[in-house]
This record gives structure tokens, sequence and C-alpha cells, in this order.
């Protein structure tokens, strides 16, 4: 069992998601860098589907009631081991973490989202077949609370992995194809997207990635009627400003989609923080 004793800025139990259920308005929501969580995963042995902590800004403190194999991944923070002889513990590797023993986490240095892994995974009560938080429609459970406990299940397989490299700092370039309304815009409208950088707004989430800068004039008057939307979806309100889509984003939406982030990519949407300066590119330009 983990106590949570303060859960920092913001922190949530997450897995890779409840896919398959956007025809009834469910959305997938998950870890919203999902390859930080799966290698967290694999370094305590677990499968990369098992639930995790996902921190917003570091912050936490946990509390171990039992003795458990840790993993910590995603942005780079300092991780302090309380009651442990003040342990240090690394990023991107397994560390034993004694009964009774306090984690504390720092503030990131780099990026937005840490992924804290424990051997046998997280446990709480799965809803539609996921354990994530989904904080549009609230299924899943709620948002860490100082008091809160999580259980752990049991282990299951071997840590063979001692250490894994991690990911090196990555441009805050995203790549993207155009969308399936690219038609709605004014001549020119991929280009002014990939023309200059976009801000961080301080209104992003888990939803989407709200940004600033180079308005995009449409071409068409009125809204669509609402239509499906995928994760990397950019989608433009009257505002013209773009939204780029993370893992919470609504099923359906009735603004136009200019531009879709490409699958690799949605990692450094996922740790872009506000305030942050953000390129888009047409992913030909980058082949060959």
């Amino acid at each position: 069992m983990i106590e949570v004793v303060a859960p920092g800025p913001y922190a949530t139990v997450q897995d890779l998601g409840r896919p398959g259920f956007a025809h009834l308005g469910v959305p997938c929501s998950g870890a919203a860098d999902a390859p930080a969580l799966k290698l967290a995963n694999r370094l305590v042995g677990n499968a990369e589907w098992l639930a995790g902590v996902e921190l917003t800004f570091g912050g936490a403190r946990l509390r171990f009631a039992d003795a458990a194999w840790v993993a910590v991944t995603g942005a780079p923070l300092e991780v302090r081991t309380a009651g442990a002889s003040g342990v240090r513990p690394g990023m991107g590797a397994p560390f034993w973490v004694p009964a009774g023993a306090e984690l504390s986490f720092g503030m990131p240095e780099t990026g937005l989202r840490t992924y804290v892994a424990v051997r046998g995974g997280i446990a709480v009560g799965p809803v539609l077949g996921s354990r994530s938080t989904d904080s549009l429609s609230g299924l899943g459970p709620p948002p860490l609370r100082s008091g809160d406990t999580l259980p752990v299940g049991a282990a299951d397989g071997l840590i063979t992995v001692d250490q894994a490299p991690l990911p090196g700092p990555r441009p805050a370039v995203l790549r993207v194809v155009p969308g399936p309304r690219d038609d709605w815009f004014a001549g020119g409208a991929l280009e002014v997207l990939c023309g200059r950088p976009y801000e961080v707004s301080q209104d992003s989430n888990r939803v989407g990635v709200r940004l600033h800068g180079p308005e995009l004039a449409r071409a068409r008057e009125g809204e669509l009627p609402s239509e499906g939307m995928v994760t990397g979806a950019v989608q433009v309100p009257p505002s013209g400003q773009p939204i780029v889509f993370l893992a919470d984003h609504p099923p359906t939406g009735g603004y136009p989609v200019i531009a879709v982030v490409l699958a690799a990519d949605l990692p450094v949407a996922a740790q872009l923080r506000p305030g942050d300066e953000v390129r888009f590119t047409l992913a030909q330009q980058l082949s060959g």
C-alpha cells in the first residue's frame, strides 16, 4: 500500500487508457506520455500496460507501507528517499524502497510529466477495463489527494532490465500531416502554422495543449457538425489559435482540424509546459 502524503500540483493514476469506446463517447485517456510509462513499467518487471502514477510538475510525496521496487521516468527531477539514509535514486533505473520510507519528488528541470511505476502496478479498481483517471469525463479514480492510499498488485515476472538510457532532450518540433478540414482555412494557412513558433498557454491540460501565436484564418463561415477526433488533432476554434489534442480529448468536436501530429511526436507535445515554444513542420519536409 502507498499513501499519498502530498500529490504535488496534479497527480493521477494512469495506464494505457481505455481504447475502443469512442463510439460511446468515452475518451481513450491513459498516460499523456505513453512511452515514458511503458519504460518505467519495463524497468520494474511489469507488463507495459500496468498502471503507474503520472506527476505534473512533480512536487509529490509518497509513503510506502511495504517495501517495493520503483522506477521513475519522463520529465527529469530529483527523487529523495526519506527514512532510507537520504538516498537519492536516479531516473531510468529500478531502485528499492524499504518499508516505511517516503519518496519525495522535486520539480522537473525540463518537461512537465513524470511517471512512477511500482513493481506489481497500481491496483485501483478498473473502469471500462482501465485504471486511468480521465480529467474530461470523470471516469476512473479522481486526481490524487493527500491521504489517499493506493493498493499495489502482485508482482509477476522478473526484473530483466537494470538500467535504461533516458531519452535526451528533444527539440520542441511537432511533425504534422494535413488535417481532414484544411480546406476550411485561408490559402497558405498550413504555411502559417509551420512558419513561426507558438507559445504554450497556461490553460493547457491533459485534454489539449493550447497555443498562442500566428492566427490561422478561416475561409469558411459557421461551424462543422461534430465529427470524430483523434489524439494529435490540431483543432482551431474561432480565435484562430490552435489546440493540440492530448490523451483526454473529447471523441468528437466541431471545430475544423487543420493538421494532425504524428503519433511518434505525441510524447513531445505531452511534455510541453506553459511558456515553452513549439514549432510545427510538415512531415514530408523531414523525409530523406
